[in-house]
C-alpha cells in the first residue's frame, strides 16, 4: 500500500513540476517571440510548484528523507531506533492535523479572495495547503500500520522460536 501511495505522490508531484514548466516555458516563449505577456503564466507556475511542494513534502517522509536528528539515529539499539520512529511518526500525524485545520480556517477564511493574474477564486491554490495536509496525514497513517504489522510479525517470530 506505501508503494503505491508512494507512486502516486512522485506522479502528482511530477505532474506539477511539468505543469511549472510548461507554463514557464510557453510564457517565455510569448514573451520574447510574440513580444505578449501571458499574464496568468507566473501565477499559475507559482501555484503548480505550491502543489508540487505539498505532494513532494509526503513523498519525502515516507522515503525517510526529510529532516531529522541524525544524533538519536546513531544510537545502535534497534529498541530505541524503532520507539523513535513510532514517535516520530506519531508526531508528524499529530502535526499534519494540525496542518489540515488550519489550512481549512485560512481557506474559509480568506479563500473568496479573487486571483489577479487568473480571476478565479483563491481557494483553489489556498487548498493546496489542505491536500498537502491530508497527504501527510495518510502517510504517518500508513507508516504507523506499518510499524503496527512488523510488531505483530516479529511478536509471532518470538512465539515461534520460543515453542521450538
Amino acid at each position: 500500500m506505501i508503494e503505491q501511495y508512494k507512486k502516486l505522490l512522485a506522479i502528482l508531484a511530477g505532474a506539477s513540476l511539468f505543469n511549472l514548466f510548461a507554463v514557464m516555458l510557453i510564457t517565455t516563449i510569448s514573451r520574447y517571440f510574440f513580444n505578449t505577456s501571458i499574464l496568468w503564466g507566473e501565477e499559475l507556475s507559482k501555484y503548480s510548484m505550491i502543489y508540487g511542494v505539498m505532494f513532494a513534502t509526503s513523498l519525502c517522509y515516507l522515503e525517510g528523507l526529510h529532516i531529522k536528528f541524525s544524533v538519536l539515529d546513531s544510537v545502535k539499539s534497534k529498541a530505541f531506533q524503532k520507539t523513535l520512529e513510532v514517535i516520530v511518526d506519531l508526531s508528524v500525524l499529530l502535526c499534519s492535523v494540525i496542518w489540515t485545520y488550519s489550512a481549512y480556517l485560512f481557506v474559509i477564511k480568506r479563500g473568496g479572495i479573487e486571483s489577479a493574474g487568473i480571476g478565479v477564486p483563491m481557494y483553489y491554490f489556498q487548498s493546496a495547503l489542505i491536500v498537502g495536509g491530508a497527504c501527510l496525514f495518510i502517510a504517518a497513517t500508513l507508516r504507523l500500520i506499518q510499524h503496527v504489522k512488523s510488531a505483530r510479525v516479529s511478536t509471532r517470530t518470538q512465539a515461534i522460536q520460543s515453542d521450538v
